[in-house]
């Protein structure tokens, strides 16, 4: 018999082996924790007359911030348990929910509007969070993730913390409008400097947070500063953000969290979690 080819012969339901999947990965590992998950897109290089949906995409893998490299092939979405592993002695990313995520091209000649990948981590996120109920979910992604849309849409269900650009439009809370006042109703307060300007400012203490598991499982100095904001696009409604300017060895990393309930130490500890576990997927 070959075995290989049962899943294609018999009725079953993915959607339903991802959630026995979770459960079973929630009993081993997790316990009554947080449920800390990452969220990254995969390449499956395949190619052939039947792999109707492949595309050219970005290999994130080989490329860098000077050297773009592309590659055909599938590309999936995926969100991944992110847990430390005892006999390991590392974060692993285990993953149990997976989509495929189409180029807009593939829609082109389809009835099907195309999804970007910011809506299919909504649909799996919110997805993940029904399973769970009432328990705390926290979803860790890169910049790609870091989509004013996406916040709003997983605000008060799951915590998503990302990158953030350094020159992203912050803002104060909207003012008290004083009784009476008419006009249109004003979506933001104050301008707020960049995380740039943050960085350059003297006057800013910067606080210090030993990371246990830093790049390479060592632990870590880093400088950082946070604050509450809200983040505002022309076009969109704004969201409220707990940013975090991150000086490691005197680079700058910013961080951004629908959450602004978040400690700052909570927001790096995830995110470097999210950071190793990466590295064991790829």
């Amino acid at each position: 018999m070959r075995y290989h080819r049962v899943l294609s012969h018999v009725q079953w339901s993915a959607l339903a082996a991802s959630r026995l999947l979770l459960n079973q990965l929630l009993l081993v590992f997790i316990g009554q924790q947080p449920v800390v998950v990452g969220i990254d897109e995969t390449l499956e290089r395949r190619w052939g007359a039947q792999i109707k949906a492949r595309g050219i995409y970005r290999d994130a893998v080989r490329s860098s911030d000077s050297h773009f490299v592309k590659c055909s092939g599938l590309r999936w979405i995926s969100v991944m348990l992110l847990t430390k592993v005892s006999w390991a002695n590392r974060v692993w990313a285990l993953p149990f929910l997976t989509a495929l995520a189409p180029s807009e091209r593939y829609y082109d000649d389809k009835l099907r509007a195309h999804k970007k990948l910011t809506d299919w981590a909504r649909q799996l996120l919110l997805q993940l969070k029904r399973w769970v109920g009432d328990r705390q979910v926290v979803a860790v992604g890169d910049n790609s993730y870091a989509v004013i849309d996406l916040l709003n849409a997983l605000q008060g269900k799951v915590s998503l913390i990302s990158r953030l650009r350094l020159d992203a439009a912050l803002y104060e809370p909207v003012p008290i409008s004083p009784p009476g006042q008419r006009g249109r109703k004003r979506l933001k307060g104050a301008r707020l400097p960049t995380l740039f300007k943050v960085a350059d400012d003297q006057s800013k203490t910067w606080q210090k947070l030993e990371v246990a598991d830093w790049y390479g499982g060592q632990s870590q100095t880093v400088d950082y500063v946070t604050g509450t904001a809200l983040w505002y696009h022309t076009g969109k409604k704004p969201v409220a953000i707990r940013w975090v300017l991150i000086r490691p060895e005197n680079k700058l990393t910013g961080l951004v969290s629908n959450d602004p309930g978040l400690r700052a130490d909570e927001m790096i500890g995830y995110f470097v979690r999210w950071c190793r576990a990466v590295v064991t997927v790829d």
